[in-house]
């Protein structure tokens, strides 16, 4: 088992409050790449290595299976291994599985695959028309009203004051929702936002069911704790019961999702709820230069919940820091100084002050259309790449999946690799599944090998060799998944077996835990949250994209700032941010002029930040 003492070295003053807390309620505050991951892993393992936690009986809960499978891999090096970290849905299912024999009988209900199928079934048994596109909008009021933890006459009520999906009334939907729910009954299925309320159900019900769980874990943290919803926080509160060891972790300015039904209240209200809570505030930014940090600043500065980032200054505490936290170093925080002048020498000026770095020292690009804006983003890359980048460490990121075609062009041309994040899953590509299973295979027989003469030696001969193949195409991007694989042996520890690699990789193929693959990144802002990379353009920063068009009034303006603030975050080293005057078709539908070329404006987010523009071609602008 680890020390405790060195569970708590290489933390700061506020992580190190974080981690030693082991009890009662606690409410960490965490800006954009201060620690916070680290902080509630080392909180975790301190309280097993003091003794104040048994392991299995913490539950650390989060909300996409990448992070649930980070924090059991980031435990399991602490010495934390039997702690249980899930989705608030996996640990809901887990536990609907094994109660719902004993208390209804029989097996869980299958879950459904398509909630918009079975709406579509559902509005043929009252004869209501709806396309498609309609039944995935009806699908969300579904969601929402479901994630809300709301009943169908009280979503009727609300729902007069929501904007619904058009051409659709409030008493169309509720009979459509009623229809839906009686046809699920009927088939014995139910669907993803079901099972959080059926094991909710079951507990409020059923005093063994909550006796149970309430033994089983009696310590929990939750991370993205900005995210929950109504309905989480109820089945929460149900899983806690009358105990009050609760560590909660967020960032109020990362709520991206309250169109789903994410509430940041939760946080913000938490010392109100527990009045003898210890909350902590993380605000020095290990992950970005002062530069980007002041970008992200400016355009926060003055909403509600918002965190100051304080940015590292100095290139040696930059590096210090990064280091200790197992994160990239920040860069220094401006040029370096000029040498002195020789003694004797007149001055012809007074000394410029130090270069302070700000928001003004990020690139704003300008270009025609979004053709061109693509391109120039993609000439940049190239330069980027040519001085020693890596791929992986790149990535473009857009406010809607229509703008991907655009850069897809762009990066094809300029021969750069890219992946779109979200699309076909690196686990289920053919290459992958037949790799992982013939090193399961080779792992029972084959021991005492260095790990990487195991891995390698069936990777060659599937294809991989130690250098890339120059072909582009296929053969490029099989050698491209099977090297990730193969990447992954380069970051475990020394005393891994062939067995226990394995085993990791399996779960990683179980929690669609991806690994790196040496390429551009493209996704949406929203699939970013989370993520980082060296050098992070976002693209796309007009009115009708950032803000989205069709976001009206404060609420939803104010959460398009949100998700820009994120998309910020995520660069380290580098932050290029662009648009075009005119839109093309690649993002019909989503300006204010839509199904033809027309003129734009800059975001006002951008004017706010106080940006001023280059010309895609290095003309500088206002």
């Amino acid at each position: 088992m680890t020390e405790p003492s060195a569970l708590l070295r290489g933390l700061d003053d506020e992580q190190r409050i974080a981690a030693t807390t082991v009890l009662g309620p606690v409410c960490i505050l965490a800006g954009a790449g201060t620690g916070k991951t680290r902080a509630i892993t080392h909180r975790i393992a301190y309280g097993v290595a003091t003794g104040a936690y048994a392991p299995n009986r913490v539950m650390a809960l989060t909300f996409t299976s990448r992070a649930a499978a980070e924090l059991r891999s980031r435990l399991r090096l602490l010495g934390a291994a039997g702690v249980t970290a899930r989705t608030f849905h996996s640990a809901a299912l887990s536990q609907l599985s094994y109660f719902w024999p004993q208390v209804i009988g029989g097996q869980v209900p299958r879950l459904i695959d398509s909630k918009a199928r079975l709406l579509g079934h559902a509005a043929e048994t009252i004869k209501l028309r709806a396309d498609t596109a309609a039944l995935r909008d009806l699908a969300t009021e579904v969601e929402w009203r479901k994630v809300s933890n709301l009943t169908i006459d009280q979503y009727a009520a609300k729902a007069r004051t929501r904007s619904l999906p058009v051409g659709f009334g409030v008493e169309q939907i509720v009979d459509l929702q009623l229809a839906y729910e009686k046809l699920k009954d009927e088939r014995r299925q139910i669907d993803f936002e079901d099972v959080l309320l059926a094991n909710a159900g079951m507990i409020e019900t059923e005093a063994s069911v909550a006796f149970q769980v309430r033994e089983q874990y009696r310590f929990f943290v939750v991370d993205e704790y900005q995210d929950v919803s109504p309905l989480q926080q109820h089945l929460l509160e149900l899983w806690l019961g009358d105990r009050r060891d609760l560590c909660v972790v967020g960032d109020a300015s990362q709520t991206i999702y309250s169109f789903a039904g994410a509430r940041s209240d939760y946080l913000l209200g938490f010392a109100s709820r527990y009045d003898d809570a210890t909350v902590v505030r993380l605000e020095r930014n290990y992950r970005s230069t002062p530069a980007i940090v002041d970008t992200a600043n400016r355009l926060m500065r003055g909403r509600q919940g918002a965190l100051t980032l304080q940015a590292v200054e100095s290139a040696d505490a930059a590096a210090s820091a990064a280091r200790a936290l197992t994160a990239p170093a920040a860069a220094p925080a401006g040029p370096p100084p000029l040498p002195p002048e020789p003694a004797g020498t007149p001055s012809s000026a007074p000394a410029a002050p130090p270069h302070v770095p700000s928001a003004l020292d990020v690139p704003l690009l300008e270009a025609d259309t979004d053709i061109a804006e693509a391109r120039a983003v993609a000439q940049s890359i190239i330069l980027e790449l040519a001085a020693g980048a890596k791929a992986q460490d790149v990535a473009i990121l857009y406010r809607v999946n229509a703008q991907a075609a655009a850069l897809e062009t762009a990066l094809a041309e300029a021969g750069v690799s890219y992946q779109i994040r979200g699309a076909r899953r690196f686990f289920d590509l053919p290459e992958v599944k037949q790799a992982v299973m013939q090193l399961r295979a080779a792992s029972v027989s084959i021991s005492g090998e260095p790990l990487f003469k195991s891995v390698s030696d069936v990777l060659r001969s599937l294809g991989w060799s130690q250098s890339a193949p120059e072909a582009r195409g296929a053969v490029r991007d099989r050698w491209e998944s099977l090297n990730a694989i193969m990447s992954l042996v380069d970051q475990a520890p020394a005393e891994l077996t062939f067995r226990q690699f394995t085993d990791e990789l399996m779960e990683r193929q179980a929690a669609h835990h991806e690994p790196t693959v040496d390429a551009v990144t493209l996704a949406t802002l929203h699939s970013a949250k989370g993520l980082e990379w060296e050098s992070v353009y976002l693209l796309g920063l007009s009115e009708g994209l950032v803000p989205i068009s069709y976001a009206s009034g404060f609420e939803q303006i104010d959460e398009e700032r949100r998700l820009f603030y994120v998309g910020i975050t995520r660069a380290r080293r580098r932050l290029t941010l662009s648009w075009a005057t005119r839109g093309q078709a690649a993002t019909e539908g989503y300006s204010a002029n839509r199904g033809r070329s027309a003129e734009r404006e800059r975001s006002r987010f951008l004017t706010e930040i106080g940006m001023r523009t280059t010309r895609a071609g290095g003309t500088p602008r206002g």
